[in-house]
This record gives C-alpha cells, structure tokens and sequence, in this order.
C-alpha cells in the first residue's frame, strides 16, 4: 500500500493554515507532516520531516517565500514545493519559479483543485492557476524569440558537464510527460533513483524545474 503524501504547511495566518488542514487531513492519501508560520521555521521543519510537498506562501515576515522555496529545496531536495498565494503578478510569479517551486496557486483555488495539485506534486506534476499560466506561457514565447537568432550558437556549446546516458533517458520521458513513477517503471529502477537523476539534471543545467529543463534543453539540442 502506497504511503500518503506528507504535506507542510507554510503560511504566517494561523487561520489559512487551519482551513487547509482540515481540508487535506479529510484525504485518505494526503497527512499533514507539520505547519510553519515563517520561511525559517520551514526550512527546519523541512530538514526534520522531509516533506513530499510543502504548500508556501509568499508574504510573510522575516524570510519571505521566494527565499525560503530556495532554501527548503536545498535541506530537502526531494520536496516539491507548491506556491499557494494571493499575489499573481510577474514579480512574484517568476522569482518563486525559479527559486524552484514546482507549481503556483492563487488562495481561491477550489479546494478539489488544491488536492489534485498536491497529488500532481508528489508525482513530480506541475500545476499552474489559470492566469499564471497564461503569464508563464507569455514569458516564455517572448524570450524564445528574442533569443531565437543564438539557439543554433548555444547548441554548439557542451554543458560544463555531459548528461550521462541514463540521465539522457531520463530527461527525454521527462519531455514525453512521464510521471516519476512512470519512468520508474519504464527504466526498471526506483523512483528514488529517478529524483536523484533528475536532481542531477537540473544541476547541470542550471534549472530549477521541469519546464526549465525541457525548454533548456531543446535550447542546447539535447532534445
């Protein structure tokens, strides 16, 4: 029987984060690991619990969410981090992507939307809010072609270190929408095994999540 997902709730208003609770406790496959009311706090509730997924809000005192998103994926590199927040401009959205958070979610989100996001997480899935969405596909439309003239240029460049075959593998059924799980299955090995591959993708090059790897590496031909 498969474990349920382990959950961290980040979020200064104790209030938000007792809606929450109750909501995914209600879920058979979801537990609620721990609740943080500052960015400091989740980094050491991070470190001890290894959360599947941690919910992070953005404006807090102290530490904000950006930086915390950083700093909760280098203690706990296996967590994936999903944004829950009131605030859906550029300077928020962006920032929070790449500081590394895998999925952005605005606090109106319906509550079966919100599970099937932490569902989606714990499988390696990105979620975005519809009108984050549509910002994130804009950006990235307008940065490929401003910087279509130097694809061919940036293709001829090796990365400072190669992917390795099994890391090439991995990378393309990432691009093919492959869950973890799935390519688990498919290359026969553990899906721990699989987030330590992809961790090592992402370091080398340079990304902090899966649309960052697929349009980086395409960029460079590897795709």
């Amino acid at each position: 029987m498969r474990q349920p997902i382990k959950v961290l709730l980040v979020d200064d208003h104790a209030v938000v984060r007792k809606g929450v609770r109750g909501y995914l406790e209600a879920q058979p496959d979801i537990t609620i690991a721990g609740e943080a009311a500052s960015g400091e706090e989740a980094i050491q509730l991070a470190a001890e619990y290894k959360p599947d997924v941690i919910l992070m809000d953005l404006m807090m005192p102290g530490m904000d969410g950006v930086e915390a998103t950083r700093s909760v994926r280098d203690v706990s590199p296996d967590s994936q981090v999903i944004v829950l927040t009131s605030y859906h401009e550029d300077e928020h959205i962006f920032p929070a992507i790449k500081a590394g958070a895998l999925s952005y979610l605005l606090k109106n989100v319906r509550p079966e939307e919100l599970t099937d996001a932490v569902r989606a997480a714990a499988e390696g899935k990105a979620m975005l809010h519809s009108p984050v969405a549509t910002r994130v596909v804009q950006e990235m439309r307008e940065n490929l072609g401003s910087e279509e003239p130097t694809i061919r240029k940036k293709a001829q460049q090796p990365l400072a270190e190669p992917l390795s075959e099994r890391e090439t593998e991995v990378l393309d059924l990432i691009a093919s929408g492959l869950t973890n799980r799935e390519i688990a299955d498919r290359l026969f090995i553990a899906v721990g095994t699989v987030k330590r591959h992809i961790n090592n993708i992402y370091g080398k090059l340079e990304v902090h999540h899966r649309a960052e790897a697929i349009a980086r590496a395409r960029k460079l031909g590897l795709l």
